[in-house]
């Protein structure tokens, strides 16, 4: 009998970065900051709220990395929370990403894709799309920009399945075809565009009558949603050369980099218009532009945009399906999932139903997609970080020095203030809590009821380095 077709470890520190800046930059700067201004009405705390989101992800990021390097198969949370709280936590954090984790933030980022697109043709804008169900924050739409999604999502999805290192050289391209557009756009933006320093002193009528320490938590979210990416390399440790290096490398680099460029954007959105003009724009990149450069320059930005948005898609695309191949490998999702492709080695079951599930998706209403997926996120990388505690007490685990400086400072900060998002989250948001809590009871329900039985290990196997 032959051997069994299995992932390669093919990525390197570039490779590696690459993923992580892509997952993160997209989406979230890309749409959030004008509800951000609506929903702080200050200049000041618009900025400070990024500087919190990025202090979380690089803590967040550190600890992912002593988790990535002692524990480096495939599928991040799914392995950290199964060796920590057994297989139903491993199961359910599984279960979130397939939906919230992955295909519901590709949905996210192929509307933003088509919102860009937008300023060209606005008959695609998201908005402009017709009414299919529900109403007022809870309307379905389906319309151009759905449509324009789903063919930009099928696409990628058949990229990632004809190859890893096919896919990979794309990602490359188009993530410094994404930092140089963004970079450039804040160099030019200051020194050649019609912006007011007075618009950074100038207040917003806030849209949302929550208390501010309360909205700031509930903020948080959106800003979480646009960090999120920090954790992406930890998803195709398998695919890694050399992970105990290439690791903490990739998701330190990847986060100190975007952290820079989102405060840097932030900026520039301000520069070009006071708070007020941006509350409620989705494509706020697309606004900022038009005002700095003027309709002409500001298409060329806008159709750049466009496309740094096309790495975060193919980003998440190449990165979700490695967590359902892991899980069904121990008998915890679709044994199909586990299926690696002769020839292409890729696991093109789990590809393609993540594609089928973001298309279905993107008719969902875009704020209320954002904090569902924010608050999805935040529930279980506070249970993954909070792991650490559990984990260290290992014989054989290998600390980070980064983490075990001033430990437990770290981690502890991590998950006070997830814990502080989620706490005001099920407060302020009740029904977009209701919706996370059903997906992760019927996450535990499906697991005991359906594939408890199917198990082949009660952990995953895992590698060391």
């Amino acid at each position: 009998m032959g051997t069994r077709p299995a992932l390669l470890r093919q990525l390197g520190v570039v490779s590696a970065t690459a993923l992580v800046v892509s997952n993160m930059i997209g989406t979230g700067i890309f749409t959030t900051t004008g509800f951000l201004a609506g929903d702080l009405g200050s200049v000041p705390l618009v900025l400070w709220i990024w500087v919190v989101g990025a202090a979380v992800a690089f803590i967040g990021a550190m600890c992912y990395s002593e988790l990535g390097v002692n524990l480096p198969s495939s599928g991040g949370e799914y392995v950290y929370l199964t060796e920590a709280f057994g297989p139903t936590w491993g199961f359910m954090t599984g279960w979130v990403s397939f939906f919230a984790g992955f295909s519901a933030p590709i949905a996210a980022a192929a509307l933003a894709f088509a919102s860009y697109v937008g300023y060209f043709f606005p008959s695609v804008l998201p908005e402009n799309a017709p009414a299919i169900a529900g109403h007022g924050d809870w309307t379905f739409r389906l319309g151009g920009a759905q449509w324009m999604a789903c063919v930009l999502v099928a696409l990628f999805t058949i990229l990632n399945v004809v190859g890893v290192q096919r896919a990979a050289r794309v990602q490359n391209f188009l993530t410094a075809l994404k930092v140089v557009v963004i970079a450039s756009f804040i160099v030019f933006g200051f020194l050649a565009g019609h912006g007011e320093s007075a618009n950074f002193s100038r207040l917003a009528i806030r849209d949302s009558a929550n208390p501010l320490p309360e909205q700031f938590a509930i903020s948080l979210f959106f800003v979480y949603f646009g960090y999120s990416g920090w954790n992406a390399a930890t998803y195709v440790a398998e695919e890694l050369r050399h992970p105990a290096r290439t690791l903490p490398i990739a998701l330190a680099i990847g986060t100190g980099l975007v952290t820079v460029l989102y405060l840097g954007l932030n900026l520039i959105f301000i520069y070009a218009a006071p708070l007020e003009d941006l509350k409620g724009k989705l494509a706020v990149g697309a606004f900022a532009a038009s005002r700095l450069f003027g309709p002409e320059v500001a298409g060329l930005f806008a159709a750049l945009m466009a496309l740094s948005l096309m790495a975060t898609v193919n980003a998440m695309v190449t990165i979700g399906p490695r967590v359902y191949f892991a899980m069904a490998k121990n008998g915890a999702f679709l044994a199909s999932a586990a299926e690696v492709h002769p020839r292409w080695h890729t696991p093109v079951a789990a590809i393609v139903a993540q594609g089928v599930c973001a298309i279905l998706l993107s008719v969902t209403p875009f704020p209320q997609l954002v904090i569902y997926i924010g608050f999805m996120l935040s529930f279980f990388s506070v249970l993954s970080v909070g792991s650490l505690f559990l984990l260290r007490r290992r014989p054989g685990w290998r600390k980070l020095g980064v983490v075990s400086f001033l430990y437990p400072v770290f981690p502890v900060l991590f998950v006070a203030v997830g814990a502080w998002m989620i706490f005001r989250g099920v407060e302020l948001k009740p029904w977009v809590s209701l919706a996370a809590v059903v997906t992760i009871v019927t996450g535990a329900l499906v697991y005991h009821l359906r594939l408890k039985s199917n198990q082949v290990n009660k952990t995953p196997a895992v590698e060391t380095y």
